[in-house]
């Protein structure tokens, strides 16, 4: 089943008077310079394409966005003067730092936010808000949120949608990224999740819950979109939560059963997620495509796709490199209805494939590794997972893969897959090492080339 509309008419309409709105708003933009001691009453004044300019500073005021709205081309963008020294944001008792609410077209880039052991969270778009939509949150370095596991680096709790999440750091928080709200009552919808590092958290490194029925909101997309999350670092190799407060390093929840948004889906590639020795890297149910990411968990399991509070509908899991002392890929209790298959996998773990659900996958033991990929055993700065021998399988073992699955052509470091050569590298070179880093932006025609997210 596709999971994109292809664009209509109207939206053409919509995107050239969207052009032109934005030429009329960037004549009449401003560019606002403040300090720590002027910033709160600019904000207040901001219009459609303003940039709001921080200067290098401790701020302890928090920054409330609230009822801030830019229009599509022309946001209202807050952001470091100077990106080599970031604004320093102070947590205070009781008040979430970056707090969001009725506010749409804003971009915040390159700040640091100090949560100083409080328990408060970094970003927040309010539960008592309307809506959060089109909020853009980039290189932002979030730390000191980890006194309690519901402490969080960023966090929707009404409805939210396009938002961009990207280069951020989050370290040690008790939450890294939590979007939606525990009972289902506030979707998260048609986001992008890149290029971010989040580690060391004592619960989830991200989860999106699950979705009830979807509101009707301006706005809000009512037709099939996806939520994007690609090319990020997910670590809990320190610092998880044991016994029953811990958690996977990534868990995706299920889009409205019917109505709008029912076949929304997760595109889930070229991330690297590394160790957690109490629960699997990867848990998610609902429709999902899981492809190009390398798992490495030599204290627990990879992948679990399993029912949380619905069940696995359509699930294509391919193109994974996986190292696991336990479970490589789990899939089961899939909705009979729909189709869950796992192709094309470079699996190696205590039970590579224990739900089956697939064809087309190189799987064996852990040891057995060592015999396909180059260093399997290595600490991070040597492991290396490229593959020895090429593992080409029957191309009757890839089915043929939907044009909206983004980049499904395309290995962990941006190769095109000439060949359906199983595992998340097409080559048996790196251009990255692995590491617990913000992942670079790879050059796939120069395997030397890389540069950091913008």
């Amino acid at each position: 089943m596709p999971f994109f509309v292809p664009p209509t008419p109207t939206m053409h309409r919509a995107l050239i008077v969207g052009a032109l709105l934005a030429a009329v708003a960037s004549a009449e933009a401003s560019v606002i310079e403040v300090g720590p001691a002027d910033y709160r009453a600019a904000l207040t004044r901001l219009q459609p394409g303003d940039t709001l300019r921080l200067a290098p500073g401790d701020y302890l005021e928090g920054l409330p966005v609230h009822g801030l709205n830019g229009r599509a081309g022309a946001p209202i963008r807050i952001e470091a003067r100077d990106r080599h020294t970031m604004p320093r944001f102070l947590a205070k008792r009781h008040r979430n730092t970056v707090s969001i609410i009725d506010s749409g077209y804003v971009e915040i880039v390159g700040l640091e936010l100090d949560g100083l052991g409080l328990s408060v969270d970094a970003v927040k778009a309010e539960g008592h808000a309307r809506f959060a939509h089109d909020i853009t949150l980039e290189d932002l370095l979030i730390h000191g949120h980890g006194s309690d596991q519901q402490d969080v680096g960023i966090s929707t709790k009404c409805p939210a949608w396009n938002w961009v999440i990207r280069g951020n750091v989050i370290l040690g928080a008790g939450t890294g990224i939590y979007l939606g709200s525990s009972d289902g009552s506030a979707p998260f919808v048609a986001g992008i999740i890149e290029y971010n590092l989040v580690r060391d958290t004592r619960g989830y490194n991200l989860q999106i819950k699950h979705q009830n029925s979807r509101p009707a909101l301006p706005g809000l997309p009512e037709g099939q979109s996806v939520t994007v999350i690609r090319h990020n670092v997910f670590s809990k190799a320190e610092n998880g939560a044991t016994a029953e407060l811990a958690r996977p390093n990534v868990l995706v929840g299920h889009f409205p059963k019917t109505g709008a948004g029912a076949d929304d889906a997760y595109l889930v590639f070229g991330n690297f997620f590394y160790e957690n020795p109490t629960e699997a890297l990867f848990q998610g149910e609902g429709n999902i495509a899981l492809y190009s990411n390398v798992l490495v968990s030599r204290s627990g399991s990879a992948i679990h796709i399993q029912p949380h509070n619905g069940l696995p509908e359509q699930v294509d899991v391919f193109g994974n490199t996986v190292i696991a002392r336990d479970d490589g890929i789990l899939i089961t209790g899939g909705d009979p209805k729909r189709t869950q298959r796992a192709f094309g996998n470079l699996v190696f773990a205590g039970a590579p494939l224990p739900g089956g659900y697939g064809g087309g996958n190189v799987t064996g033991e852990l040891p057995e590794a060592t015999q396909w990929l180059r260093n399997p055993t290595g600490r991070l700065g040597e492991l290396d997972l490229a593959p020895i021998r090429a593992s080409t399988t029957a191309l009757s073992d890839w089915p043929l893969l939907p044009k909206t699955y983004t980049d499904a052509g395309r290995d962990f470091e941006g190769r095109s897959r000439a060949s359906r050569t199983a595992g998340a590298y097409a080559t048996g070179q790196v251009a990255w090492p692995l590491a617990i880093e913000r992942k670079p932006r790879l050059n796939p025609d120069r395997s030397s080339s890389r540069t950091r997210p913008r």
